[in-house]
């Protein structure tokens, strides 16, 4: 047990260790500096009016305790600017401070963010905490395969594919090694382990595929979100945003494929040992009665969790005089439709698929 804990305390620092030093070499221009600084005190406080709109103004003193004006006071002002909400900071609040050069030469500061990472890290800790204490090795394990999965992402998808490699054959290719590796250590090596993973494997094929057809079908484009014409703006027609699309699917039904392909080899491979003498097809019956119920929970599951995600999305379009027909036939609403009813026919199938491998494969000796 203590050997588990030591390589997952080594897997954890080193992915938050790469992780940080990830995060600062991309994406930084040279002439603004990202400061962290905690609010003194607040100098002046009141209520302006910008654009027709009341909100609250600041003028704080802050020290500054990461840069290159670490130890320093220096003062900022918050709501100077029209805003759609202001934050109202208090003394001890850490903040994000953007440093950068106005045409005179001057040092101008604006407060771009909160500092967050400690709730996060409580939460993170807590979540490791209960995994290892409730899931036991088991559990510990599946801290292992998420931070490998983890890797996998940010070191080799996402750069792959923000070098303008097809991200559809990325996705696939990640896929191939998270699947097994997160399956094997969270699981152990069994028949029902290698019956899950086959099961993974071929219903993340069949959704590329379903993927690929209706987003052709459907004519996305893979445009209508912020963040891919925020890509496309970086680095103008270097990745394939509508493969970009088709990736996120793969990628997304992944991780709810683990859930339910295990649990479906899982049900066989009990049934097989409760019954010795059940033939395959009474096998295959019995275990896909327990499938039908995973299959009714997963994709209510399923289509909450697109919906909680899409909720001011949503909103946008409730009050709407527009007809229903027209409605759904926006792109960035028929994109998350395309999404989640893809996902949920992945899931659906992966069923069947994963009791059949897992029926033939338990009965062999």
């Amino acid at each position: 047990m203590r050997k588990i804990f030591l390589i997952l305390f080594f897997f954890v620092f080193a992915f938050f260790l790469n992780i940080n030093s990830y995060a600062q070499g991309n994406g930084r221009s040279s002439e603004e500096e990202r400061l962290e600084a905690v609010v003194l005190q607040t100098t002046e406080e009141r209520e302006v009016e910008t654009e027709g709109q009341k909100q609250l103004y600041q003028k704080l003193e802050i020290l500054v305790t990461k840069g290159t004006l670490k130890g320093k006071n220096i003062i900022v002002e918050n709501g100077n600017i029209s805003a759609a909400s202001v934050i109202d900071f208090k003394k001890g609040d850490r903040i994000i401070v953007s440093r950068f050069k106005d045409f005179e030469n001057k040092d101008v500061f604006y407060i771009t963010d909160s500092v967050r990472r400690t709730p996060l890290y409580w939460l993170f800790g807590i979540f490791l905490g209960l995994t290892v204490l409730i899931g036991g090795k088991r559990g510990a394990a599946s801290i292992l395969g998420m931070v490998f999965s983890f890797f996998v992402i940010f070191f080799f998808l996402l750069p792959q594919i923000s070098q303008g490699k097809d991200p559809v054959f990325i996705a696939i290719l990640s896929s191939i090694f998270i699947v097994p590796v997160n399956f094997y250590s969270s699981h152990g090596f069994s028949r029902k382990t290698t019956s899950a993973v086959l099961g993974t494997v071929i219903s993340l094929v069949i959704t590329g595929i379903l993927a690929n057809f209706f987003v052709e079908a459907a004519k996305l484009s893979g445009f209508a979100s912020e963040e891919a014409g925020f890509v496309e703006a970086l680095n103008p027609g270097l990745v394939n945003i509508k493969g970009l699309l088709l990736a996120g699917i793969i990628v997304g039904a992944l991780g709810i494929l683990d859930d339910i392909t295990i649990a479906q080899a899982s049900v066989v491979n009990q049934l097989r040992e409760a019954g010795q003498k059940l033939s395959s097809s009474h096998l295959f019956v019995r275990a896909m009665d327990v499938g039908r119920d995973h299959i009714a929970s997963v994709v209510n599951t399923l289509i909450l969790i697109y919906t909680g995600a899409a909720l001011p999305l949503l909103l946008l379009f409730i009050n709407n005089p527009l007809p229903f027909s027209e409605v759904i036939n926006y792109e960035i609403l028929a994109e998350e439709i395309v999404r989640t009813l893809v996902a949920s026919i992945g899931l659906i199938l992966a069923v069947p698929i994963t009791t059949f491998l897992a029926v033939h494969l338990v009965k062999k000796k």
